[in-house]
């Protein structure tokens, strides 16, 4: 019978932290609306890149969405500003995780940045034949 090894607390928050994903993007004007402001279907795009990108660094298998979570939308996000998108696992199930996705404005001639929007995102870990298997 195999048996499953409790993951050490350090060693689960160091695999933790090595998932954290950063991307950056430029806000051209073709992926504003009318206001000239990041469409918000496309931050929730790249948000759910983003997680994804965490949750299969963190995991190594095949994951997919299955919920995205109170997505806040706190600033608009200009045309011509820079953005980044910064994902974190923060909880992990038994064949689920939850991913933290946080995105940043920053103005390109200028120094500092401001917490733009936030959500989270669910994932389960699938096998071969798309049945949800343990994450560790």
């Amino acid at each position: 019978m195999n048996q499953v090894v409790p993951m050490m607390p350090d060693v689960l928050e160091q695999r933790m932290e090595n998932a954290e994903t950063r991307i950056f993007k430029a806000v051209f004007p073709n992926l504003t609306n009318h206001y000239d402001t990041l469409f918000g279907g496309t931050a929730m795009s790249l948000m759910d890149e983003v997680a994804f990108i965490t949750a299969t660094r963190f995991t190594r298998k095949k994951v997919v969405t299955v919920c995205s979570d109170k997505i806040d939308f706190n600033k608009p996000i200009p045309a011509g500003t820079i953005v980044e998108l910064v994902g974190r696992v923060v909880h992990i199930g038994r064949t689920s995780l939850q991913v933290a996705v946080e995105i940043f404005v920053e103005k390109m001639y200028e120094e500092g940045r401001e917490l733009a929007i936030t959500g989270k995102f669910t994932f389960v870990a699938l096998d071969n034949n798309r049945r949800p298997v343990r994450i560790l």
